[in-house]
């Protein structure tokens, strides 16, 4: 499973830093690979929002600052 968060955190890394330059210059990544409509895109973006739900979904569990925080509540 440790595995499974290191690659989700890395692909919302890429995600993030894809919406600050769509955010700052309009440019986006996905454009590298042909756009919205290339296959290799929507893998990527896929990727990506999995990756979201699965750090939502696992984030107590795998965050060292919840987990401080909830030994001090």
């Amino acid at each position: 499973m440790k595995k499974i968060h290191i690659i989700a955190f890395i692909l919302l890394i890429v995600g993030g830093l894809n919406w600050l330059l769509v955010g700052i210059s309009g440019w986006d990544i996905g454009q590298l690979f042909g756009g919205q409509e290339e296959i290799i895109s929507r893998i990527i973006y896929i990727l990506v929002g999995i990756s979201a739900v699965l750090e939502i979904v696992g984030h107590k569990k795998n965050c060292l600052g919840c987990a401080e925080m909830k030994k001090t509540m």
